[in-house]
Order: structure tokens, then sequence, then C-alpha cells
């Protein structure tokens, strides 16, 4: 039997479901009676209403930027002039380290790498902190007990005692339930704060060589200066910003890098064979740009964990960390290019 037409609608059955006049078929733009094509419902701007033009007619939405961090002169002048004492206490103690007396320059060592690990423990806050503050502070003395009394002066012993610090630390956070499931994110954390601290002792073997001291007095001097000219220049003029959550200026990394070099170059010219010019120049471009890096890399991960939405920690541990990354980085730096170099 064929269906008829519904008495009480009139509309035929056999007529098709696609909707009429200003419906919009399933799929397609909305269709006035005049032709002109409307716009679909409109989209919100992240955080707000949807953004209207000056003729009543929804605009394409746009991201919202932030305001960039405001760079703090005071502050930026501070870590310049911690960044400089730090330095300047590693050369003058790196003097003292005559055979039979390492024991004075032994102890600023491991005074810096104290400072090193409690301002990273703080800043990253990895977890099960105690195991990782016990296990970096026990590596960074065995190392320096290892530096100091071999009987000859090689840096490759000393990762074996870095390694089994990252071990010991890694297992202690995996002991507790609750800090299982974070070792994986934490992992690089925890393997910085060991290695760096275990790093700072390259400077206990250094100076047992010849040029030793001559070569921590060159490099040091350079990444010291390179680290107080980029915060002092960062302090007057930050610019052209790295980026915006990061207050540091490429023209302080730059220029604090090129002013680092020309000291090491300037000290080469008094210093004795086999250091000349040319040799602590380069000497001194390593271990200046290596220091810079760090400092700013010690700033980008503490903008990534504001960003992550990680509470801020106490403001002097967070910018003490960036200089003594600096340190400690270019410590095994050192060492590495006065064997490649002199």
């Amino acid at each position: 039997m064929l269906p008829s037409s519904s008495p009480e609608t009139g509309r035929d059955p056999w007529a098709d479901d696609a909707p009429t006049g200003d419906a919009a078929p399933r799929g397609g733009p909305a269709v006035g009676e005049d032709g002109s094509r409307r716009r679909g419902p409109r989209r919100l701007r992240r955080g707000g209403a949807a953004r209207r033009g000056d003729d009543g007619v929804d605009a394409d939405p746009e991201e919202e930027t932030e305001p960039p961090v405001e760079v703090r002169r005071d502050l930026s002048l501070a870590v310049g002039g911690f960044a400089a004492l730090l330095g300047f206490g590693l050369v003058v103690g790196a003097q003292t380290a005559g055979p039979g007396h390492r024991l004075p320059f032994a102890l600023v060592v491991l005074a810096v790498q104290v400072l090193y690990v409690s301002a990273w423990v703080v800043a990253a806050a990895p977890p099960a902190t105690l195991v990782v503050v016990v296990a970096a502070v026990a590596a960074a003395v065995g190392a320096d007990l290892l530096a100091v009394q071999s009987d000859t002066a090689r840096l490759f012993p000393l990762t074996w005692v870095a390694l089994g610090g990252v071990a010991v630390a890694v297992l202690g956070q995996l002991v507790r339930r609750v800090d299982r499931a974070r070792v994986t994110d934490s992992l690089r954390t925890t393997a910085g704060i060991v290695l760096g601290a275990v790093a700072l002792a390259s400077l206990l073997v250094l100076v047992r060589h010849p040029a030793g001291t001559q070569a921590i007095t060159v490099c040091f001097t350079a990444a010291t200066v390179a680290l107080t000219v980029a915060r002092v220049t960062d302090a007057f003029a930050a610019w052209p910003r790295l980026a915006p959550q990061v207050p540091r200026g490429a023209s302080g990394v730059v220029g604090g890098a090129m002013v680092g070099t020309l000291v090491s170059a300037l000290l080469g010219s008094y210093l004795v064979l086999p250091f000349t010019p040319t040799r602590a120049a380069l000497i001194g471009l390593v271990a200046a740009v290596t220091a810079v890096l760090a400092d700013l890399a010690a700033g980008y991960a503490e903008a990534g964990r504001l960003m992550a939405g990680e509470p801020p920690t106490m403001w002097v541990v967070r910018h003490m960390q960036g200089p003594l990354a600096g340190v400690a980085l270019a410590a095994p730096t050192a060492y590495l290019m006065s064997r490649l170099v002199l």
C-alpha cells in the first residue's frame, strides 16, 4: 500500500527531509533566502567572549600574548656581583694549591659544591629531596678525595663516582611509591645535580698538572668576566629578548662571551709558556661561552617550571643557580681545553 500525504500536515511522505529556507544542509554552510552565506556559531577566545568588530560582525580570534617578564635592574646587578665573587674565590683558591698544600683549595671547591647542590635542590625540588642531597654531597666528597689523593691526576675516574651518585639518587627515589611516578620526569634534574657537583672536582685534578693553576686562572677569569658582563648588560640593555618568559637579552650573552675572551687573551700575553695570547684566547673563549650558555639554560629551566604551574621557590636560590651552573660546567671544560691546547 502506497503512503499518501498526511491530512494533518499536507506533507508528502516521499519528499526529501532536507531543510529549506534558512536552514543549512548537513555538512555545508548556511545559506539565506537571498543566497548570501551565513557565518557559523561564534567562536570564543581563550578566557573570554567572542571579539566583535565595529560593524557588529564577529572578527577572527587572535592569540592573547602575555607581556614579557620585567627585567629588574637591581637583581641583575646583584647576580652579576655574586658571579664575580664566586669566580674570584675559585681563582684565588687555586693560587694556594701548591704541592702538599691542596687542602685549602679542596675546601673552597667543597664549599662551592655544597652551595651548588643546595641551590639546585631547592629550586628544582626533585622527588626524595633528602636522598638526592645525600647522594650528591657524598659523590662530591668522594670525587674530591679521589682527585686529591690518587696517584695520577686523571679525570676519567671521577665519572664512575658521578654515575654511582646518580644511581643511588634514582634508586632512592624508586623506593617510595609517591616519588616513583615522578622519577622519569625528574631524571634529568637529578642527574644534573649530581653531575654538576662532581664536575667541580675536576679543578682539583687540573691544579695538579704543571700548567693547571695558570689554566684555571685563564679559564675562570674569562668565565667570571663573561657571566658578570652578561648580567650587568641585562640590567641596562636586555635586548633583543631571547624569550618573553626569560629576563635575558642576546646582547648580554654575546657581549659577555666576547669580553671574557678578550680578557683571557690579555692574560695570555703576561703568562709564561706554554701560554700565548692565541692559546689563552682559545681556551678562554670556550670557557666563557660554556659559562654564559649554562647560566642562560638555568634561566630557561626556571621559566619552564613556572609555566608548568610549579610554585616559585626562594628568590635568592632561583637567581643563584645560573652562575653556579656556569661555574660547574666551566670546570671540566677548563680541564679538557688545557689538555687539548697546552
